[in-house]
């Protein structure tokens, strides 16, 4: 071994211990904290999706939707219309309609509104409705009498996939994200739901909001563990 190449062990050597000495080698070797996924909140009422054939029921032959107010996903609005809910216990009225109609009607309430229409709704994702009960739907045309599509929506989360990609996060997985605040907490088994359109929001009802204190637009975030769906 020649004398530079000596010395060049010697200046490494110094610049390690050196290094070691700081602490500035062990945080060079630790990896970079994750991004914080910020997620901001909507809070769903009951409403209702309609079918193309209940929506002739209910409204009239040919009727349309009239929008009234957009939701933040792209595409979707409440209208203007609204509808009765009768269960062998009890109505409900004035229950918001949700465009555009849908190929199967689907009723979203909470687990009180079930308390008072004397109906047990499962907590399932939106279009999972085998087995789930039915329900009389009133209009100012007609009624029908659905013999299921009523449901409890399971809290999720609306994302692209570009974010999903960023975030490490895959369709149909289950995390766990974080409230602040007073009624701070957990919210676990939130479901994730990638689509090409979404943007980022987590889907909570008015029950879940209130037991953490939420209001639409409040920001929650996600809880590093996480349980997965296959």
């Amino acid at each position: 071994m020649n004398y530079n190449q000596q010395q060049a062990e010697w200046i490494t050597q110094q610049i390690l211990q050196e290094l070691a000495a700081s602490g500035s080698w062990a945080m060079a070797k630790q990896p970079a904290a994750p991004q914080t996924l910020a997620i901001p909140i909507g809070i769903s009422n009951r409403h209702v999706h309609l079918s193309r054939a209940d929506m002739d029921a209910l409204f009239g032959y040919g009727a349309e939707l009239t929008p009234m107010k957009a939701v933040k996903q792209p595409g979707q609005y409440a209208a203007e219309q609204t509808v009765t809910l009768r269960g062998p216990k009890g109505e409900l009225n004035k229950v918001r309609v949700l465009g555009p109609l849908r190929s199967s009607t689907q009723v979203e309430i909470s687990v009180s509104d079930g308390f008072a229409l004397g109906v047990k709704a499962p907590v399932r994702m939106s279009g999972d409705l085998q087995g789930s009960p039915g329900i009389e739907i009133i209009g100012p045309c007609g009624r029908v009498v659905k013999t299921d599509g009523v449901i409890v929506a399971w809290r999720h989360i609306h994302i692209s996939p570009a974010d999903a990609q960023r975030f490490g996060l895959r369709d149909g997985m289950e995390i766990d994200v974080r409230t602040q605040g007073q009624r701070g907490g957990v919210l676990s088994r939130v479901v994730v739901r990638v689509s090409a359109d979404a943007v980022l929001e987590m889907h909570i009802d008015v029950e879940e909001a209130n037991a953490f204190g939420l209001r639409n637009g409040d920001c929650v975030s996600r809880v590093m563990t996480e349980t997965c769906n296959g």
